[in-house]
């Protein structure tokens, strides 16, 4: 305690924080760094392999969703009901109401030519290029390389890797990242997302095993390419995961799995995302709001741990957000006539994001812009589409009324493993190895085991909390901790994290209708959004970092040796609670 009170940040951070590599999963993207770093990589979490032969797949079929292309009638009255409701709230014409006396012409036409590259919100993406680059390819000078490009069984001794190419096109096996989403539905790639709707993505249509080595295939390209750590090297690197809110046990122990085994570091521990964050922003308590891109989850914190009972997860987050903005321009006509279909071209939701980041925000009375559009066709350059976006302010109110943001085409949320919904801040259990269980908890996969064949599955009905608002849920979530004095203290300490907690005037919207959603029975009068100290996207990130460099004793870190030898079973008295002794240390060094 003495050393941390005497001690510099910024040495700190040096000191320990050069051998942590701190990973935060989530659907959409996963944030990862260096605990010494200031903030972490932002990547999209998804993975496109080459498809070959005669199996190749529609590129527009991510592989693991069975789509239900029927939105029903009851599902549009809804949504339009909805709209109406917000627009009544707002001053707003209702959705079927002309915009008299406007400034702006309905549509504006296409426009061609050079986007100014300043501007990143009007500069349009390209494809990516799928081929690998020649200088990539090693020299052809023996006969060991010979065949492995364009399959030539003769060459002389002037061919070069250059002329090999003009025989055929050799494509990469895997692309990561944003570049995974920006290519073109004419290459031979199947797109896959292994976290999505806050679980692991598996399906019928995406085994278990192939979401785990696509995961492990994403994380290890990003600790070779971005952060350069090889493989050869991560022995002496530790890794904590900090997790959403929504994975359960069995998932937490899958992702700790990949980091120990496949990934080779040598120690890891587990940290809830919601407790990280209020160690992020310097806090010990608050109600901790995370505003993803699938998936919106409220927990309180107090005194550094997380009330179990109040989570609540809700099924909807910015993508939602994103998807109804270009409901609302097409109910409008006021979107151009161009084909954007965010489920058969993720590169039209990357557009509809950035959109959304720049124009969206929540205010009373008409919001409209005169915006750049883009039209992204099979092969074929990006085209431009002036036009006049309207209703900017209904999409973000969404939250609060969450039938605005109907699934469309999308899926339900994919179902859990097991009927167990046990909070990883409980005990570790214990559990026996089975005998088709090899080291590192993975099943022995023979004479066409499956897992959906060896784990019962329930069927995903929605909770009831999953349809409602988010000012009910922060309400509903707070008032469940039973505590007049630690209510009046987590209403005036709501910390909103998360990619949609940067959306203009959310914090103010937020105040209001949490403070008209509070029972007129509770003596309740005062509710405050703290403002975040750090980039809302990266606050659980940080909180993480900051945990694992102040863990001196890292009595609860597992080791790699043991994970292996033990599977899954973690050794009595290593539990995943991981705040009881951190906290103090968390809070010298805020305070100091």
């Amino acid at each position: 305690m003495d050393y941390l009170k005497t001690v510099v940040p910024s040495q700190l951070f040096a000191e320990r924080g050069s051998d942590i590599v701190v990973i935060n999963p989530g659907s959409a993207n996963i944030r990862i760094g260096l605990a010494q770093h200031d903030s972490p990589l932002n990547i999209p979490h998804c993975i496109a392999r080459r498809v070959s032969g005669g199996n190749q797949q529609p590129r527009r079929n991510v592989q693991d969703q069975l789509l239900n292309s029927q939105v029903t009638t009851a599902q549009h009255m809804e949504r339009e009901r909805a709209y109406d409701m917000i627009a009544s709230l707002l001053k707003i014409p209702f959705l079927d109401e002309e915009v008299a006396n406007s400034s702006f012409p309905r549509k504006m036409g296409r426009v061609d030519g050079h986007m100014p590259q300043s501007n990143k919100k009007e500069t349009a993406f390209t494809w990516t290029d799928v081929e690998v680059k020649a200088e990539s390819s090693p020299p052809l000078e023996n006969s060991q390389n010979i065949g492995k490009v364009g399959e030539i069984s003769e060459l002389d001794d002037t061919t070069t890797t250059k002329d090999l190419g003009l025989v055929e096109r050799k494509l990469r096996e895997y692309v990561c990242g944003e570049e995974a989403l920006t290519i073109s539905p004419t290459e031979p790639y199947t797109l896959r997302r292994p976290i999505r709707r806050g679980h692991l993505n598996i399906s019928q249509h995406y085994p278990m095993q192939q979401v785990i080595e696509d995961m492990q295939t994403i994380w290890d390209w990003i600790l070779t390419e971005k952060l350069h750590i090889p493989r050869s090297e991560r022995n002496m690197f530790s890794a904590l995961i900090v997790v959403p809110e929504t994975f359960d046990n069995r998932e937490i122990k899958e992702l700790v799995s990949i980091v120990l085994r496949d990934l080779n570091f040598s120690s890891a521990v587990v940290h809830q995302e919601g407790l990280a964050a209020v160690f992020g922003n310097g806090l010990s308590t608050a109600c901790v709001v995370n505003i993803g891109a699938q998936v919106t989850s409220v927990i309180c914190i107090e005194d550094g741990l997380a009330l179990p009972n109040t989570l609540l997860t809700l099924r909807y987050g910015g993508e939602d957000i994103s998807r109804c903005l270009l409901w609302t321009q097409r109910h409008h006509q006021t979107w151009p006539p161009i084909r954007t279909d965010v489920l058969t071209k993720p590169v039209d939701l990357l557009m509809l994001n950035r959109l959304k980041e720049t124009y969206c925000q929540i205010r009373e009375g008409e919001l409209e812009a005169v915006a750049v559009v883009h039209s992204y066709e099979d092969g074929m350059p990006a085209a431009s589409h002036k036009t006049r976006l309207t209703a900017l302010n209904v999409p973000p109110m969404g939250l609060f009324y969450p039938m605005l943001l109907v699934p469309d085409v999308f899926p339900p949320p994919p179902r859990t493993w097991f009927n167990d919904h046990e909070d990883m801040l409980e005990d570790a259990y214990e559990f026996t190895r089975r005998t088709d269980m090899s080291d590192g908890f993975y099943p022995v996969y023979s004479g066409g085991f499956s897992m959906w064949d060896s784990y019962p599955m329930f069927q995903s009905r929605p909770k009831k909390e999953d349809s409602i608002g988010l000012a009910e849920a922060i309400s509903k979530s707070i008032l469940s901790t039973g505590r007049i004095d630690l209510q009046r203290k987590l209403f005036c300490s709501i910390q909103l994290v998360g990619g949609v907690a940067l959306t203009s005037s959310l914090i103010s919207a937020v105040e209001d209708r949490v403070l008209h959603a509070i029972p007129s029975t509770e003596a309740i009068d005062t509710v405050e959004v703290l403002p975040s100290r750090t980039i809302p996207n990266f606050v659980s990130w940080k909180g993480g970092a900051i945990l694992g460099i102040l863990d001196f004793s890292r009595d609860v870190w597992i080791h790699r040796e043991d994970w292996i030898r033990n599977g899954i079973h973690v050794g009595s008295g290593r539990k995943y609670k991981d705040s009881h002794f951190l906290q103090g240390q968390v809070m010298c060094y805020i305070n100091s």
